[in-house]
């Protein structure tokens, strides 16, 4: 279903920590911590990690599966952009949005 080191990549392609993941996806902080320590595939409820899934693909993040098509090999995320070039439903980060909000400023 998902990987620890894909919902790693995916927090990292979106900005944020595990705690606003946790709340995007209405769980528990020691719940992201666990699946994100697992080796490998991550293994819990699957509610649980349907509403990690869910919260990722909505804030933009493309999971890739092992034989999903690729001009690589193996397991990876992506991060979808609309057509306006931003990425789709993008989660707001402290650090991303603060330096882009400076950017602007200038």
């Amino acid at each position: 279903m998902i990987t620890s080191q894909q919902m790693r990549a995916a927090r990292a392609l979106l900005g944020l920590d595990q705690r606003q993941l946790a709340e995007l996806a209405g769980l528990s902080l020691p719940t992201i911590q666990r699946m994100e320590s697992s080796d490998g595939q991550v293994r819990g409820v699957v509610d649980t990690l349907v509403k990690v899934i869910t919260a990722l693909e909505g804030a933009g993040i493309e999971l890739l599966g092992e034989n999903a098509p690729s001009s690589g090999v193996g397991r990876g995320v992506r991060l979808c952009e609309s057509t306006a070039g931003k990425a789709r439903g993008r989660v707001q980060s402290i650090l991303y949005d603060k330096a882009e909000g400076q950017e602007a400023e200038r």
